[in-house]
């Protein structure tokens, strides 16, 4: 009787607890898949939230722009409309700018406006409102816009063309006009223009003494290439196995007329990355300064010292002697040999 009571009560017992089990499992599944649910739902607010961002972002730039230009800006002179964010950059060929500019001048007058992206230029074309601008207002108007390829070519504005007007500007004008530009100099490098003018006549009257064609275009170039060598660097570039001179500054030429997304839309810089043009500037420019502190340590090495004193010379000297007002570096010295 007893066992049977046992086994009775124990089976009740059980039968009471296994229904419970099953709840708690329940209870922990729905849990789970509750738990699921809010994490999906999480995530599928998140790229709602993304999508909604990347669709409405450019919307918002676009009235950002439109409020600073319209509320911000001081007014400007009419000019062609443009696009959003571009400006007027699609409108504008290289090629023939100038023209284009002649045509919109017939159009909008001597003093129109261009959009140039998120830049805002002003267009002058009459001899008038120049003369104004740059006299009446040359403080005013006197600085460049820092451009990325010529701010890199330029040492970061330590020539003479690219420096803001300060202090150091001041200083390199004065360089130039006293020691490179002045008239005692050009009187004592005549000599070398002279030389290089008759070695010109004798290589057109070979090519006309063996009924040779001659491309004066190409002549005239070299003629040119050949007297600022001479006078800045004080070698001629023209022999056999220089062809890497002259691609280097070819290379430096393109690049300063290279159209560079960063300069008119900062925030559009990756697009001159793909372009591959941040690692062709600064290839150009590690090529570039080799080549001018190999020219530098020509100078400086006493064995190579010509008889003719060019602008490097002069440079060297007056870094030496250290009478400036200011410091006279190398980078300064490529930098106005750049020039």
């Amino acid at each position: 009787m007893s066992l049977d009571s046992s086994s009775k009560r124990f089976a009740h017992t059980h039968s009471k607890i296994t229904p419970t089990k099953l709840n708690l499992r329940g209870v922990v599944s729905v849990i789970s898949k509750l738990s699921l649910k809010h994490s999906l739902f999480q995530v599928t607010m998140f790229s709602t939230l993304v999508l909604i961002l990347c669709l409405t972002f450019p919307v918002f730039l676009l009235f950002f722009f439109q409020y600073r230009t319209t509320f911000k800006s001081p007014p400007f002179p009419p000019g062609p409309r443009g696009l959003p964010i571009v400006g007027n950059l699609h409108q504008l060929d290289s090629s023939s700018l100038h023209i284009q500019l002649w045509q919109l001048s017939k159009k909008y007058g001597p003093l129109f406006s261009l959009q140039l992206g998120l830049r805002q230029a002003i267009v002058v074309s009459s001899p008038k409102v120049a003369q104004e601008v740059m006299k009446d207002h040359d403080l005013e108007c006197c600085e460049r816009p820092k451009l990325l390829a010529q701010q890199k070519l330029s040492y970061n504005g330590l020539d003479m063309l690219f420096s803001p007007y300060n202090r150091y500007w001041r200083e390199i004008r004065k360089i130039c006009v006293m020691h490179i530009f002045s008239s005692k100099r050009v009187s004592c490098l005549s000599s070398i223009r002279h030389s290089e003018v008759k070695q010109m006549i004798q290589n057109i009257s070979s090519h006309a003494s063996t009924s040779e064609v001659t491309n004066l275009n190409q002549v005239l170039v070299s003629l040119s290439s050949t007297v600022i060598c001479r006078i800045a660097l004080g070698r001629r570039y023209e022999e056999e196995g220089t062809e890497m001179f002259h691609w280097l500054f070819k290379e430096c030429e393109a690049l300063m007329g290279t159209l560079f997304v960063s300069d008119y839309i900062p925030f559009m810089g990756w697009v001159d990355k793909l372009r591959g043009l941040h690692a062709r500037l600064e290839r150009n420019f590690k090529d570039m300064d080799k080549f001018y502190q190999e020219v530098i340590d020509e100078h400086t090495d006493s064995d190579n010292k010509t008889a003719e004193e060019d602008l490097v010379d002069v440079l060297l000297q007056l870094k030496k002697d250290n009478s400036l007002s200011m410091d006279l570096t190398n980078d300064s010295i490529k930098a106005v040999l750049m020039v």
